[in-house]
């Protein structure tokens, strides 16, 4: 049993002919009598007492017309709460990475309370696989995350690209070299994140391309960790250009490499089936918004404010 039977039976009990209901519903009147004598056998009764041109409900059909009425009305009633409704479809969960978070999230749900305050969005952050994963089990609306991505059941936009950068203390020599190739690198100690990180696996790329293997003398879990440590000692990292903060200038230099930069790519993540929702494409226009501002910004100037 169908809804379009149930509203095909209705016009016919309000017009009382099978044409004008089959005109009513903008269907053939063989079409339309067929599918209301589908709905007779998978009832076992008849609806209609077929009197010439007029059809007139059975005892049967006025029964089934006064439940079919409030099928239809509760169905209406559903679908308009759910075009009317300020906060269905508004309510989101995002993963996103640890090297990206601490700069895009408090900026993008700042802008997301001023422009959507009706939109929730519940944030994770982890690491890429497990935010990855997230994303494949349903459990997340989409991830940002650094690349790569190569899962099939996935859709992938690049949301940037972004330098990465040399960072060293204000006295360790490197801070005020003219010229800073990969291979000056080579007797430094690093100081990364672990090893689930894909900064790190980026960075031991970078260094394996010029053929040595990075020195490690730390590893943390966070990138003020990173920073803090560098600042103070004779080791040095390599981090995203989104990541210099404004205070950071006080006790780090940030360098780019001279020859072939480093970089990464930051994506947006989906499942190429899950249905994306109202929630989820206000926040990522502010996302963008946010990323468009950041990107074309002076590396550790304030934050571009929120619209008043």
């Amino acid at each position: 049993m169908e809804l379009y039977q149930l509203r095909y039976f209705v016009a016919v009990a309000d017009n009382g002919n099978f044409t004008r209901a089959s005109e009513k519903c903008s269907i053939s009147q063989p079409s339309l009598s067929q599918q209301i004598i589908n709905l007779e056998t998978e009832l076992g009764h008849k609806l209609f007492h077929r009197l010439g041109r007029r059809a007139v409900p059975t005892e049967a059909g006025q029964v089934f017309l006064d439940r079919v009425r409030l099928i239809l009305l509760a169905v209406e009633d559903a679908s308009k709460e759910l075009r009317d409704s300020p906060t269905l479809e508004r309510r989101i969960k995002v993963g996103v990475a640890q090297t990206v978070a601490p700069y895009l999230l408090p900026l993008t749900l700042e802008r997301c309370r001023a422009l959507h305050p009706n939109l929730m969005v519940h944030t994770h952050e982890d690491f890429r696989p497990e935010l990855m994963h997230g994303v494949t089990e349903g459990d997340f609306d989409l991830a940002i995350i650094p690349q790569p991505v190569k899962d099939p059941r996935l859709s992938v936009e690049v949301l940037y690209r972004e330098p990465l950068l040399l960072v060293v203390g204000k006295t360790h020599p490197l801070a005020t070299k003219p010229s800073i190739t990969a291979q000056d690198l080579a007797n430094e100690s690093f100081v990364l994140l672990g090893h689930s990180s894909t900064l790190s696996a980026e960075i031991e790329r970078f260094c394996g391309a010029h053929d040595f293997i990075p020195k490690l003398a730390h590893r943390c879990s966070q990138v003020s960790t990173v920073k803090a440590l560098v600042a103070i000692g004779p080791g040095i990292s390599i981090l995203p250009r989104i990541a210099i903060l404004p205070n950071d200038k006080k006790n780090l230099v940030f360098r780019e490499l001279s020859g072939r930069v480093p970089s990464r790519e930051v994506l947006i993540v989906r499942h190429l089936q899950r249905y994306q929702t109202k929630g989820a494409e206000l926040f990522l226009q502010v996302l963008r918004m946010v990323v468009s501002e950041l990107v074309t910004a002076e590396p550790g100037t304030a934050s571009p404010p929120a619209p008043s």
